[in-house]
């Protein structure tokens, strides 16, 4: 499993995280949107420059189709689906004694941390895999 498509996933990921981590504090914090704003704005933007890098730098995925992108979109909803909609209600559950605020914040690191997982398995598998 950690092979050069690996750490190539890794290197777009910590691009995408400088630039989408940013968006989404920022977004939570400063312009006090909300947590599914927030995180929603943080995957449309990483999600745009990830298919981009991921498609001819990760997976060197040649093929023009308009498919693989449909899976694309398809991966990214569920896997940011999942993986949010779980972090919010455990970390919730486990630190009900601290604030929403801090709970959000906490969540949205939990949810990056599972996506990352999700996603370069769907897209490792079922976006870019070479058929």
């Amino acid at each position: 499993m950690i092979d050069k498509t690996f750490i190539r996933f890794i290197i777009v990921g910590v691009l995408n995280t400088i630039v989408g981590t940013g968006v989404m504090f920022a977004a939570y914090n400063i312009f006090h949107l909300s947590y599914w704003i927030s995180s929603g704005l943080n995957y449309i933007i990483g999600s745009i420059v990830s298919y981009y890098l991921n498609k001819y730098f990760t997976f060197q995925y040649k093929k023009r189709d308009i498919k693989a992108t449909i899976r694309f979109v398809v991966n990214i909803a569920i896997c940011y689906l999942l993986a949010y909609g779980l972090a919010k209600p455990l970390v919730s559950l486990m630190l009900s004694m601290f604030s929403k605020t801090i709970q959000d914040n906490i969540a949205m690191l939990v949810g990056m941390c599972l996506f990352v997982c999700l996603n370069y398995m769907g897209q490792r598998f079922f976006v870019f895999k070479n058929r």
